[in-house]
């Protein structure tokens, strides 16, 4: 059996990264016992082939350009990484106001640049929040023109 998981985990790994928590999860039920996925997933850290960096690197690429830092770290902490992995990894991200002027203006276009109305820039600000955007980034975003900055 402990081939079969290792089998299992590298199929696993060889499509795309995991995190720790994630892996541990889709092979728990192909385990004997804890003690012997946890040797397993040690032995594959140790290895280096896996890695929780690694995992949010990759998914932070794939992401960000839809997505606010809120959303991000919701993820990734939802995946089982670490808080000081977590804000490495958005520290060392692209500007979210540069992100968000980016999904801003692709789901806006003309209209992103000619909100005077009240009710457009709620709708506005609404749309870029449940992308997860900061409040502080969305009012930035909304009071200027790409212009200004």
């Amino acid at each position: 059996m402990p081939d079969a998981l290792r089998e299992c985990a590298l199929r696993l790994l060889a499509r795309r990264e995991h995190s720790r928590q994630e892996l541990s999860d889709k092979l728990a039920s192909l385990a004997e016992d804890a003690e012997q996925l946890a040797a397993l997933l040690d032995d594959l850290t140790e290895k280096d082939l896996l890695s929780d960096q690694r995992y949010a690197d990759m998914r932070l690429k794939t992401r960000a350009a839809r997505f606010g830092d809120a959303r991000l770290t919701h993820e990734l902490r939802t995946k089982g990484i670490a808080d000081e992995v977590v804000g490495t990894v958005i520290k060392d991200g692209t500007d979210e106001l540069t992100r968000a002027r980016r999904v801003w203006q692709r789901r806006f276009g003309e209209q992103a640049t000619a909100a005077d109305d009240f009710a457009e820039r709620a709708r506005q600000a609404r749309f870029l929040a449940g992308r997860g955007f900061s409040g502080e980034t969305i009012r930035r975003l909304l009071r200027t023109t790409p212009e200004d900055d």
